[in-house]
């Protein structure tokens, strides 16, 4: 721990020069803040004045394995006193190791891969590859990217723009060619669906309509999480994936699944696709790859999809400095390893289901939510207004601040938004652990509640 003369001079420090993500530093000084956090053990870490917090989400969803895995930086450790980076035109063993264990674990015939540092990178690399695949096979025509309304794949320059998110004025013009599909969130479908599975047909039929709209030959991806956090978790109805499949297959569209979030036991499974049994052209992975212990991601293709790309005439032309980085590698070894040999991918699917029914239970106390949803340890509420017309609180009552500022009290690190909460703690995480968080939302949505106006 810091003294507090110490600690008030970092946060003076970082007031003056961290660009924080997503913070403004007026408001942060105004707040007293920002937090400093000083060490971490599975769900749980301490900041500069020795308040323990629990992490409700890891992170951004990202540190699986948990927090103070010794294992991992021991592994980075040794391989930095072997070799710390590679000369041009070489590689690594750790690298090699690293892919191939990628590829035995991807589903289907996914087996090559493409060394990134970061989610944004991996989406930014894969839409590369699609366009450039149809270049490749004689249909340059293909650019047009198809992705979800309200899903988010990155902060970069292209991939900024997949989604259609709002707030994106100061980066106009759009980049060319993005295409925006319904989201399939059966609580909330943009196409009247009232089930899950008239929702996931009418949504997948509306990507195909897309498709014959802005011509196949105009198309070259459709891109899209399994569950998407970015709609708080919202899981599509089962028939959903099997007919995106069958839709991309039938007109020559390679299918990306962004598994940044979802992949590494986030639902439940390894890859959140194996829920449904489906194989996409490329796979980015991310995040819980090395849990966050140091930057490294993957684009992963297809055999199919990356032959083509063999040959002297035909290479992927793009180079990261910091793609692959042995060290990042073997720490990423070292994480997968752990996660197998203590069955963080299991604890997840069954310390999941019992966070779900305990989040059912909280829906019956309270009229402020709306919908309870999710897969493994990616859940997430919906937040209302009224649960009969799902109306949601006017923003002007700035329901999210208010309810974050409460589970701060509670001794979480958990962000709301005006629009639900959602959770992606530690794979690691215990039923008792789980029981902590939820009676901490419990009396933060009653305090809130207490204080807001009937719908």
């Amino acid at each position: 721990m810091t003294t507090t003369q110490e600690t008030e001079a970092l946060r003076r420090s970082a007031l003056e020069h961290v660009w924080m993500h997503n913070r403004d530093w007026t408001q942060m000084a105004e707040e007293g803040g920002p937090t400093i956090i000083v060490e971490g053990k599975g769900i749980r870490v301490t900041d500069s004045e020795g308040k323990s917090w629990i992490d409700v989400n890891g992170g951004y969803s990202s540190v699986n394995i948990g927090y103070g895995r010794t294992e991992i930086a021991e592994a980075a450790r040794e391989q930095m006193r072997k070799l710390a980076y590679f000369p041009q035109g070489t590689t690594t063993e750790p690298l090699v190791r690293f892919v191939e264990k990628i590829g035995q674990i991807a589903p289907g015939s996914l087996e090559r891969t493409w060394p990134v540092t970061g989610g944004s990178e991996a989406n930014e690399t894969a839409i590369k590859i699609a366009r450039a695949y149809h270049k490749r096979r004689g249909d340059p025509g293909r650019y047009k990217i198809i992705s979800r309304k309200g899903s988010y794949h990155g902060a970069t320059g292209g991939v900024m723009w997949l989604g259609g998110a709002t707030g994106l004025a100061d980066y106009e013009p759009a980049y060319p060619g993005m295409v925006y599909a319904p989201q399939p969130n059966p609580y909330r479908c943009e196409l009247g669906g009232e089930t899950p599975s008239e929702c996931a047909v009418r949504c997948a039929q509306a990507i195909e309509d897309l498709i014959l709209f802005h011509g196949p030959s105009t198309v070259a991806a459709v891109i899209a999480e399994p569950v998407s956090s970015s709609a708080t978790a919202a899981v599509p109805g089962d028939e959903y994936w099997p007919m995106l499949r069958q839709i991309c297959d039938r007109h020559g569209v390679i299918l990306i699944a962004d598994e940044v979030i979802c992949g590494f036991g986030r639902t439940g499974k390894m890859f959140a696709m194996e829920h449904w049994d489906v194989v996409p052209d490329i796979m980015t992975i991310a995040k819980g790859v090395v849990s966050s212990y140091l930057p490294i991601a993957a684009t992963v293709a297809t055999a199919e999809v990356a032959d083509v790309f063999g040959g002297k005439d035909n290479i992927f032309r793009q180079a990261l400095t910091f793609g692959g980085h042995p060290v990042a590698a073997a720490a990423a070894l070292k994480n997968i390893e752990l996660m197998e040999e203590e069955g963080l991918v299991q604890n997840s699917a069954e310390v999941g289901g019992y966070f779900l029914e305990q989040l059912h239970q909280l829906k019956d106390d309270h009229e402020s939510i709306g919908d309870v949803r999710g897969l493994g340890l990616l859940l997430g509420i919906d937040l209302v207004a009224n649960r009969d017309t799902k109306e949601r609180y006017p923003t002007e009552l700035h329901l999210g601040e208010r309810l974050s500022e409460k589970l701060r009290e509670q001794g979480l690190i958990l962000r709301a938004t005006d629009r639900g909460i959602g959770f992606g703690p530690p794979l690691c995480i215990t039923r008792s652990e789980v029981d902590e968080i939820v009676a901490g939302v419990d009396r933060a949505l009653g305090s809130v509640e207490a204080q807001l106006p009937s719908a």
